[in-house]
């Protein structure tokens, strides 16, 4: 099910709101949270009703790693209140293993559904390239990747992280870790909210009409930006990676379009998500903070897709070493980090390029310090180039395999055709319409307020403004039929 899809909009989460506050009403916290966690089984199995089953098991596996870390298999301990483990401190070989069973129980389904057929094509390409077409396994087997998957797993393993590490107590209640890993808001594309950011909120929360209406209006300019900016801005980046021919100017075009269009399709997302969120009483924190205001790939990974960025600072980077261990570890750790980052986000090599592209920025960044080739730029010139450093390595992201991303590259050089059908391209993307929208998004981009910051203080005339917009978004979503957001296939 989809946040930009009349069903949604329309049937779904006015139903589940009000089922969510009849029970608030009505039941005991577990109740309402066994009813949450059942609307959201039913929204993220409404595509495919085995999906729920993958979800359950990650779940199961890691509500049983943290009751097993703290010892409530024990004889007498599921009576004792439940401890919280010692930071910092030692950890038995038990312990250990329930961590183990935890990280595997998470991971390998994920490496599984989201890496075989990418490991399989990379297998049959070696072979072929070998000349021992013997080898080949054309129709072995071919995997569905379940939607959302990445972004459950690393959730669902934070809990086990999290109480491993004693910065948050095991829940002895598989209905209140069911609702917390399943909940519908941010199931799909995020943002990965960590265990203990909302262990407190699982617990006790309050309702109030301020929350209610901030997420509102979260939930309004998110659909906005979706359907209004991303859309069209994706309209533009499709007819141009799409191109058998294209011109340098159109190449950058296109580029820039789907830097647009990403940011506003996943920013647009986690609106969303934190704006339900705050309607049934949770805060979620900020997944976005002006991303191409960057003045450097290092400041571009502490304002984009926060949640991932600080799940992979602390659950990889830190365990790595981080820092501590030398320069040239730190690069080495850097790369690692982002390599394995390109391949959280798609089983291509096109992703570990892209990731490939931002480590080795990062680690020259390190490395030059203070005398950064680009820090010498004045403030503007710096968020140019970092934004146009951004844009080369979304092409890797955007392009459906290696040649064409290749070809892309060649084109934003000039490399590309100038034949009459790169002629056609143009006059396909330079239209007013989509002229105009690229041109707004720029400017809500580089000069236009977050929603999380636009939502904290609300007039009369704000809130119209943004339900009139609301609005506008609702007559164009009723004008087409599907509004897939990108991090689905994530």
């Amino acid at each position: 099910m989809v946040f930009s899809s009349n069903l949604f909009l329309f049937y779904f989460l006015p139903l589940a709101l009000l089922i969510y506050y009849v029970a608030h009403l009505a039941l005991p916290q577990r109740g309402k949270h066994f009813l949450l966690a059942l609307a959201s089984y039913v929204f993220y199995g409404w595509a495919n009703p085995l999906f729920c089953v993958l979800m359950f098991a990650t779940t199961l596996t890691n509500y049983l790693s943290g009751l097993w870390m703290t010892g409530q298999f024990q004889k007498g301990a599921w009576t004792e209140p439940l401890p919280l483990l010692e930071r910092g401190g030692p950890r038995g070989r038990s312990q250990k293993l329930a961590l183990l069973v935890a990280v595997l129980g998470s991971l390998l389904p994920l490496a599984f559904f989201k890496y075989f057929n990418f490991g399989l094509d990379s297998w049959n390409a070696l072979m072929h390239a070998m000349g021992a077409d013997a080898a080949v396994y054309e129709n072995f087997l071919r995997i569905t990747l379940p939607l959302g998957i990445s972004f459950y797993s690393f959730q669902a393993l934070s809990y086990s992280i999290d109480v491993f590490r004693g910065d948050a107590r095991a829940v002895r209640s598989l209905t209140d870790f069911g609702c917390y890993v399943s909940m519908f808001p941010q199931l799909v594309a995020g943002p990965i909210v960590r265990y203990q950011d909302v262990a407190d909120q699982i617990e006790r929360r309050t309702h109030t009409f301020e929350k209610f209406s901030r997420g509102v209006l979260f939930v309004a300019l998110g659909l906005t930006k979706k359907i209004l900016l991303a859309d069209p801005c994706g309209k533009v980046a499709d007819t141009c990676f799409g191109a058998g021919a294209l011109k340098a100017l159109e190449a950058w075009y296109g580029a820039v379009a789907y830097s647009f269009q990403i940011y506003f399709d996943f920013s647009a997302y986690s609106d969303m998500a934190i704006g339900l969120g705050l309607m049934m009483g949770f805060m979620f924190a900020k997944n976005f903070n002006s991303p191409y205001l960057s003045q450097s790939i290092t400041e571009f990974w502490q304002r984009w897709h926060l949640s991932l960025s600080h799940w992979l600072r602390d659950n990889l980077y830190f365990p790595l070493g981080g820092n501590r261990k030398g320069p040239g570890r730190t690069y080495v750790n850097l790369m690692m980090v982002m390599l394995l980052g390109g391949l959280w986000h798609g089983a291509s090599w096109n992703f570990v390029i892209w990731g490939g592209i931002h480590g080795g920025m990062l680690a020259v960044e390190r490395l030059q310090g203070k005398d950064s080739f680009y820090r010498r730029l004045p403030a503007g010139l710096r968020i140019a180039a970092t934004f146009l450093l951004v844009c080369i390595a979304w092409v890797f992201f955007r392009a459906p395999d290696l040649p064409a991303a290749t070809r892309y590259c060649g084109a934003l050089i000039g490399l590309g055709s100038s034949s009459a059908g790169a002629s056609l391209v143009g006059g396909q993307v330079w239209t007013l319409y989509h002229g105009l929208t690229v041109l707004v998004a720029g400017c809500v981009v580089w000069g236009g307020v977050q929603t999380w910051d636009f939502t904290k203080r609300v007039s009369w005339v704000r809130a119209v403004s943004i339900l009139a917009l609301f609005a506008l978004a609702l007559v164009m979503l009723a004008a087409t039929r599907f509004h897939p957001f990108i991090y689905f296939i994530f």
